[in-house]
């Protein structure tokens, strides 16, 4: 169990663009062990699979952990892609999941994703570059594309209460309000190399040293937040986070979302509410605590009334 520190704000000073090197030798490219974490997978996982091998030129370890309870998928992408399969033996959530898969790991670096992002070529060889250039970084994410070609705001700003209020009461009815635009820093950074104050866990390269020193994800966050205090750890502890838009993945999405809305939205908010109590600690502001949970469960039923 880990304790948020006080907020701060990630560097500012951005770093040196990326840009493909095409003189770069395969052979000097650190190993990579990857992990996706899997719940009864469906057609997803061999797009993620198939696109991963034409990704890097490195050598990869494919690491599937599996939540669920049903072999088969699973087993046939692994047994195809050269891969293997952890089965935990129970549903440890997407940080535990992605724990499981890194125990044990000697490369120098960890792939954490999704089973239904799909990699475009080239662009794990991008992240590794970077970085190789950036060898503070912690953690170092993509450009995260929607279906349609969209570029998602996958690299934020860590929400402040005032900010995370806005952006939760008015980012859907009312998206460009100044408070989810400084949240998510998408009007004239997105296509821009910069560092971040967290990155997506959807697909994250992480230095494996860094990873550990920090205690990996945090396994209390069964779902959701888990990505917002991994990146706020690793900058606390000297490893910033640097968004690499020149890297591109699409995120096909949403399958966990479509299949069981409900469920989502309720995850979402407990570990929203234990992010912001666990960051508003102290004993005096209970308020902050006290106003925080009341404001995330009427957030809660209109979102609930609105799946329905």
């Amino acid at each position: 169990m880990t304790t948020t520190p006080e907020p701060h704000r990630a560097a500012t000073t951005p770093p040196p663009e990326a840009v493909p090197d095409p003189a770069a030798d395969p052979a000097d490219r650190p190993a990579v062990r990857v992990v996706t974490i899997v719940y009864h997978p469906g057609p997803e996982l061999a797009d993620f699979a198939r696109s991963l091998a034409a990704a890097t030129t490195a050598p990869v370890e494919l690491v599937l952990v599996d939540n669920g309870t049903e072999p088969g998928t699973a087993d046939e992408v692994a047994a195809a892609a050269g891969g293997r399969v952890l089965r935990t033996g129970a549903n440890l959530g997407y940080g535990g999941g992605a724990n499981a898969g890194a125990r044990g790991a000697t490369q120098p670096f960890l792939v954490v994703a999704n089973p239904d992002v799909v990699w475009e070529p080239g662009s794990l060889d991008l992240l590794l570059d970077a970085a190789a250039r950036h060898p503070d970084a912690g953690a170092l994410g993509p450009a995260l594309l929607n279906e349609d070609g969209t570029v998602y705001p996958s690299a934020r700003e860590l929400p402040s209460l005032t900010q995370g209020a806005g952006h939760a009461v008015l980012g859907k009815v009312w998206p460009g309000n100044p408070w989810t635009r400084a949240y998510q820093r998408r009007q004239e950074t997105a296509g821009t190399e910069r560092y971040a104050g967290w990155l997506s866990g959807a697909c994250l390269l992480l230095r494996r040293d860094a990873f550990e020193a920090v205690g990996g994800f945090d396994d209390d966050y069964f779902m959701f937040f888990e990505d917002v205090d991994l990146g706020e750890r690793l900058a606390l502890a000297g490893h910033p986070n640097v968004y690499v838009p020149a890297a591109r993945v699409t995120h096909v999405g949403g399958v966990s979302w479509k299949a069981k809305p409900a469920a989502m939205i309720t995850a979402h908010h407990r570990s929203a509410e234990r992010y912001l109590h666990r960051r508003y600690h102290r004993w005096y502001q209970w308020p902050v605590r006290a106003a925080v949970s009341l404001g995330l469960r009427a957030r809660e039923v209109v979102e609930l009334r609105a799946a329905r």
